[in-house]
């Protein structure tokens, strides 16, 4: 049952949450506007596009994705203020243990966290789609790629030279199918290939065709050639932050099917996957850290805790940025990288906690 106190705790706890993420996300959206609105203008985005198909998903992406750091900047202001109000001391006189006194602070951390997790891996996947869209119709550049060979299933090999998004054209296209004793059974070669938007159609313009045979091969030449294909240009040309238009079940089997295709992109994929989990568990450990550096009266007030709590906040997010590189560039497992960061707080937590008791 939940005493007065903790319910005190609990709405001092989400409301500081909340306020403090409008006033950022809002801050983030006038630099973001300031620095795109000419954009904006100059291709004709409508008010609602960029109010509710652009920024209202800005908002949901930034928010959730920063929202370990604003609860533990907001933990340790609220804090903070009870502690230089003279709030805690008579709380911890009436003989309640800290454990006790910590105990709303995880009941609301552990809301947030399960709202950023079920976020995560199912919501904003989907938000980020329409938001990447806008991107793309109104300001990213073109998705192009160059000197492309990746193998697929049933022992199929797919090279080009280069792929321009703006004209969806594919340059110098072969593919190449073998058999599993490693005998060429056909290759393929165009001029030039097109996807039909949305299919696994293609279209190939000046080809070459050859199905190997005994005694003889067969020879197909012509100007133009539609088939199909057990793959689409949208598996091939893909911006690195595709990851994060997919939900948890597709960017698992999209990794699945990467890592089948020789992709070096794998590791970057996994690290978006491990990080949904990872960032909101770190919730918790940042809402610990933060009780204990606050919770007891400084000299400096305020101040001095906020201070000490952006000094933790850029610790935590450089040792994140070191694993997930060291995950990407030279091979260390994802699943463990993205945890080595909380693994490490945790430990920090741990130490706070205990001396925060005496």
């Amino acid at each position: 049952m939940l005493k007065i106190i903790d319910k005190y705790i609990i709405k001092k706890f989400l409301t500081t949450f909340f306020f403090m993420m409008g006033v950022i996300m809002l801050l983030a959206m006038v630099f973001d506007i300031s620095d795109k609105l000419g954009e904006f203008i100059a291709k004709d985005a409508t008010f609602y596009e960029i109010a509710i198909e652009y920024y209202f998903n800005f908002i949901l992406f930034h928010g959730n994705t920063f929202s370990s750091m604003i609860i533990f900047v907001s933990v340790i202001w609220f804090t903070a203020k009870m502690a230089q109000d003279t709030e805690i001391i008579p709380i911890w006189n009436s003989g309640r243990k800290f454990s006790r006194f910590v105990r709303p602070y995880m009941i609301a951390a552990t809301f947030l966290m399960v709202i950023s997790l079920v976020f995560n891996h199912l919501v904003i996947p989907h938000s980020n789609k329409v938001r990447l869209d806008f991107e793309e119709r109104f300001y990213r550049n073109t998705i192009s790629e160059q000197d492309y060979h990746a193998e697929y299933p049933n022992n199929e090999i797919v090279s080009f030279t280069n792929y321009n998004g703006g004209n969806n054209t594919i340059t110098n296209f072969a593919i190449e199918k073998w058999n599993d004793k490693g005998e060429l059974v056909s290759f393929l070669k165009a001029g030039t290939a097109i996807n039909l938007p949305g299919s696994k159609e293609w279209v190939l313009n000046n080809y070459f065709e050859r199905i190997v045979g005994y005694p003889n091969d067969k020879i197909n030449v012509g100007a133009k050639k539609d088939t199909v294909f057990q793959f689409s240009i949208d598996e091939m040309a893909t911006r690195e932050n595709v990851a994060e238009t997919m939900d948890y079940f597709e960017l698992t089997e999209f990794i699945d099917r990467e890592r089948k295709k020789g992709s070096a992109m794998v590791a970057t994929y996994e690290v978006e996957l491990y990080q949904r989990t990872s960032y909101p568990f770190a919730t918790y450990i940042l809402t610990i850290i933060g009780v204990a550096v606050a919770s007891r009266k400084k000299r400096g007030g305020v101040g001095i805790n906020i201070a000490l709590g952006l000094l933790i906040i850029f610790i935590y997010i450089f040792a994140m940025k070191i694993t997930t590189v060291a995950a990407i560039n030279i091979g260390f497992p994802a699943s463990i990288a993205v945890w080595v960061p909380n693994i490490l707080f945790a430990g920090v937590a741990y130490l706070l906690y205990r001396n925060a008791k005496r």
